[in-house]
């Protein structure tokens, strides 16, 4: 487990272009704020976990979610299938990855993904809406993520095949669900009260 590398992919949180599907109730202001929100809280749960390394995988200026013992690195690729595979590719370790919409993320939940990583290929944690909120390879491969739909409600079923279809023993986490619309913003936060994200739904 201590081999693991966490890493999370996010994009900047710029009004306008973060969770527009909050927009309305909430302002294009209001929607990044909560984005924002919802990453400080993942990369909380991150910090609070023992891992190899801690890597956030950003798109946009990541100055203000700089930290101690977390490695920065580019986004690289045409679309999020190309992304993922080069944030495996750029770890070039085993490592578990996590979006930036689950604010409810616990460090039991890495840790279960982690752990699984010492005896399992690759992880998989499902979302309700059909995506997934984690995926886990002990060994970067580019199939894995070529030609997956993404930000769709096969998203998880297609991703679920292709490990299968490489042969990959997949260990699967608990599903959770990701903050897309305002409906799941409240149900998250009620999940998470103590959480950025709840006191910044809460304050809008």
């Amino acid at each position: 487990m201590t081999q693991v590398a966490l890493v999370v992919i996010a994009k900047e949180p710029v009004p306008g272009r973060a969770k527009t599907r909050l927009s309305p109730p909430c302002t294009p202001a209001e929607a990044a704020t909560l984005a924002e929100a919802a990453l400080l809280d993942t990369l909380d749960a991150v910090a609070r976990t023992p891992a190899a390394r801690r890597v956030l995988v950003f798109d946009g200026n990541p100055s203000r979610f700089r930290r101690a013992g977390l490695e920065v690195i580019p986004q690289r690729g045409a679309g999020l299938a190309e992304r993922l595979a080069g944030a495996f590719e750029d770890v070039a370790a085993p490592a578990l990855l996590v979006g930036m919409d689950t604010p409810q993320l616990t460090t039991r939940l890495l840790l279960d993904g982690m752990r699984a990583l010492a005896t399992m290929d690759a992880v998989l944690g499902p979302a309700m809406d059909g995506g997934y909120w984690s995926v886990g390879l002990k060994r970067a491969a580019a199939r894995v993520f070529d030609g997956i739909p993404m930000s769709s409600a096969t998203t998880g079923a297609a991703q679920r095949a292709r490990l299968h279809e490489l042969g990959l023993r997949v260990h699967e986490q608990p599903a959770l669900r990701d903050v897309d619309t305002f409906e799941d913003a409240c149900a998250v936060a009620r999940e998470a009260p103590r959480s950025r994200f709840a006191a910044a739904l809460a304050a809008r």
